[in-house]
């Protein structure tokens, strides 16, 4: 399983970097909810008018928000569409793991672990000192 190599790498590395920020996600799910303006936003953390609107530009480049000017207000608003796209590349990645960590169970049920006790009588058989056993002579 591949992940979906019809979306471009520049794409897929756009969106997850707008979503690796924290205050990024908060306004993402804030703006699902309902629109708000940028102003609205700004009053909710604590950081610059100006830090939050680059931040909503981050999101914007990304299509995971899109803006449009009400009288003098910019009004932010989620798009559901470009979450469906993330959620989308995350159901590849998630199938990806899944069947790694199956080949991993199918391996381990293929070939058991070697038992420790055992290599410690292998070792004494061929001659070797095994833990608190005294050397012999003729290995020094």
């Amino acid at each position: 399983m591949v992940v979906d190599s019809a979306v471009p790498a520049q794409r897929k590395d756009q969106l997850f970097h707008a979503l690796a920020d924290a205050t990024r996600r908060d306004i993402v799910a804030v703006v699902l909810t309902g629109e708000q303006s940028v102003s609205e936003l700004a009053r909710r953390y604590p950081m610059s008018f100006a830090a939050v609107q680059k931040h909503v530009a981050v999101l914007e480049r990304a299509g995971l928000v899109t803006k449009h000017r009400r009288g003098r207000e910019q009004r932010v608003r989620g798009s559901i569409d470009s979450l469906g796209e993330v959620r989308s590349l995350l159901d590849q990645l998630e199938q990806v793991w899944r069947a790694r960590v199956d080949r991993i169970g199918e391996i381990l049920a293929e070939d058991p672990p070697p038992d420790p006790t055992r290599g410690a009588d292998r070792d004494r058989d061929r001659g070797r000192q095994g833990p608190g056993e005294p050397q012999d002579d003729h290995h020094r």
